[in-house]
């Protein structure tokens, strides 16, 4: 049985990205879930308050090269996925996707989680950027807050 925290993040996650829409977004199968730990362990955060996730996170660090493939969009989610090898020296966070169940946000989950991946995986990567590729208003807010407070310098692609 699935929790109803999780089926609702379910819901929220097709509604805000329609991954089943567009072959080229990464869709986060258990398959894909064991591949972005081996890039590094921080790639994935969940808050669970008792009774399920509430919120859910996903970066993935990968090269300098890969990102600026990714923003000219001359490579899609998936590609930039598939190209970024684990175990080398990443130079790049993507901020791929951020969710937040209704009530609970605007109370800094996904600042605190993000910011907590980035520390832990900036101690043995140089990491000179982040990008993003913004859905929503709040994703874009975020993800400027979340170099603001970084201090690493962001690079948006462009919503369709």
């Amino acid at each position: 049985m699935i929790n109803d925290n999780f089926r609702r993040l379910l819901e929220l996650a097709d509604k805000v990205f329609a991954v089943k829409d567009d072959p080229g977004q990464l869709n986060v199968t258990p398959e894909v879930m064991e591949r972005l730990r081996t890039i590094h362990p921080s790639t994935i955060s969940d808050m669970d308050y008792g009774d399920g996730p509430v919120a859910w996170l996903l970066l993935i660090p990968t090269t300098k090269e890969i990102m600026e493939l990714f923003i000219s969009r001359k490579i899609s989610e998936n590609q930039l996925f598939s190209m970024t090898v684990p175990g080398i020296k990443y130079e790049a966070i993507y901020l791929c996707s951020a969710l937040v169940l209704e009530e609970y946000r605007r109370k800094g989950i996904i600042k605190n989680m993000a910011l907590r991946s980035i520390k832990n995986i900036r101690k043995n990567n140089p990491i000179e950027y982040l990008f993003s590729w913004p859905f929503t208003d709040e994703g874009r807010v975020t993800a400027k807050n979340i170099s603001e407070l970084t201090g690493l310098p962001l690079i948006n692609l462009n919503s369709k």
